[in-house]
């Protein structure tokens, strides 16, 4: 059930946010998945609805609009010169939120504050190619790279890039806190520092976003309570039919990235990549689609999403040609092997919640069973062999993949032969070449048999019909700031 103060600060939004409306004009209602508290979290790396908060209240140098298209934010305008190895941007003429003026020194210093934020982590491996930033006269501030880089403004756009002065950001939306509710207003445009709008007292909502267990924003959004639910996945996508949610309402985000099983251990029988690739061989991943009752679900064996941009189509899918039958066969002689006198391997895999990743579970417990393995769940924090990773893509190409199973970010069993040759593909600015050796790590890391690719990620949101401002795309980026602006 929703909390009861929900329903009280449903009604008392605009006394809250200053100004008086009625029913026609309350506030948009957003519900992101997750724990209570979780659109308040702070740190270098955000669940959802913090992501969703801070990229309402702290914008970075550019940011994403509904349709996940680069646009605007505190920089108005950016070139790039011919070498794609400086972005310039020029920042727009506007204030801090403690009424300091927005200037290239003050821009760099949170720049900076920002990138080191992010040092360790598999976003600071993508930002790792800006070796420079340099405060220009004025308003001008300068990017200087190691090597092109093209998804740079995507990167740039991610909600951890949002830049704060004295702890707050520019906007651009206004945030009150009421407990674990975030009750947020549009700034006007000529608070910003941007041209005025005639009709911006028209346009803009106040929105109120809250962070909910997928069940309850269900419940909320089917009793109209809830305009839109934001953040679904795979582990709780059984629960639209089960629990009744018009098929008009459901929205799936076509989105790239990781949906596998990292191995995080090397002991026993994890310890051989080919007993890895046992595993791996025994899933069959069509099943598990029906199973989760995703039509149209984009299966994988690869690393690396298939289809990319770059991809020079030299890796394929394992074991073409080999029949699920052929593969467990093959798989179970390998246990076999390494068993000898010993007990079946016993494999503990930690999954998250939710009755999608039930499903889940019950498909590797009878493709492993298949072999002689023996699956045990646990927890998403429990000590494991096997973690699930389930990561949208924020730039769709080969490195984000490899940043994210490298030995720096990953907690998985990696390749340092990988790493050294994803280095080179970064660095190489033939785009023949870089290809090549961007085949080259996959491969490693697909003998290293520390990742077992399932498919690619799923992302589902819920959208009541008089909602605008909502568009699906491939990054899966619905900001709150596009949901509370009606159309010009």
């Amino acid at each position: 059930m929703l909390p009861r103060r929900f329903h009280a600060l449903t009604l008392g939004l605009a006394l809250l946010l200053g100004g008086c409306f009625g029913e026609e004009e309350r506030p948009v209602e957003v519900a992101a998945i997750g724990s209570s508290a979780a659109a308040f979290v702070s740190g270098p790396q955000l669940p959802y609805p913090a992501q969703l908060l801070r990229g309402a209240t702290f914008e970075g140098l550019v940011g994403y609009d509904e349709q996940g298209q680069v646009v605007p934010a505190l920089a108005d305008r950016w070139i790039v010169t011919d070498d794609g190895l400086s972005f310039i941007f020029r920042l727009r003429d506007g204030t801090w939120a403690d009424g300091s003026e927005i200037t290239g020194e003050t821009a760099r210093t949170a720049l900076l504050r920002a990138l080191a934020a992010q040092r360790g982590t598999p976003l600071g491996a993508d930002l790792s190619v800006i070796v420079e930033v340099r405060a220009m006269a004025g308003r001008v501030i300068e990017l200087r790279l190691a090597h092109q880089q093209p998804e740079l403004l995507q990167l740039l756009a991610q909600p951890e890039l949002g830049l704060a002065r004295a702890g707050r950001g520019a906007g651009p939306m206004r945030l009150r806190r009421e407990k674990d509710s975030a009750l947020l207003r549009p700034i006007p445009p000529l608070d910003r520092g941007l041209p005025q709008d005639q009709r911006w007292a028209e346009r803009a909502r106040q929105l109120e976003l809250i962070s909910l267990p997928a069940k309850s924003a269900i419940e909320g959004f089917n009793k109209g309570e809830i305009d839109v639910v934001l953040g679904g996945t795979f582990a709780d996508f059984p629960r639209l039919d089960s629990m009744g949610v018009a098929r008009g309402a459901i929205r799936l985000d076509p989105v790239a990235g990781l949906f596998g099983l990292a191995a995080v251990s090397e002991e026993g029988f994890l310890a051989e990549a080919e007993n890895r690739e046992a595993l791996a061989m025994a899933i069959d991943r069509a099943a598990l689609g029906k199973a989760l009752n995703l039509a149209g679900w984009a299966t994988t064996t690869r690393i690396v999403n298939p289809g990319l941009p770059g991809d020079n189509g030299t890796i394929g899918e394992r074991w073409a040609g080999r029949s699920i039958e052929e593969r467990r066969s093959l798989a179970a002689a390998r246990v076999a092997q390494w068993r000898g006198a010993r007990s079946a391997p016993v494999v503990r895999i930690a999954l998250p919640a939710g009755p999608g990743a039930d499903l889940l579970f019950r498909q590797l417990e009878a493709d492993f069973k298949a072999i002689g393995v023996i699956a045990r769940r646990v927890g998403p924090e429990a000590e494991t062999d096997l973690r699930l990773i389930d990561a949208v893509a924020t730039y769709a190409a080969a490195p984000w993949f490899f940043n994210r199973l490298s030995c720096t970010a990953s907690r998985a069993v990696c390749s340092p032969a990988a790493d050294k040759l994803a280095a080179e593909a970064l660095a190489e600015p033939d785009a023949v070449k870089r290809a090549e050796l961007s085949s080259q790590v996959e491969a490693q890391l697909t003998m290293a048999n520390g990742y077992i690719p399932l498919g690619v990620p799923v992302r589902w949101s819920l959208v009541a019909g008089p909602v605008t401002g909502y568009a699906v795309n491939r990054l899966a980026v619905h900001p709150l700031m596009s949901l509370a602006m009606l159309p010009r």
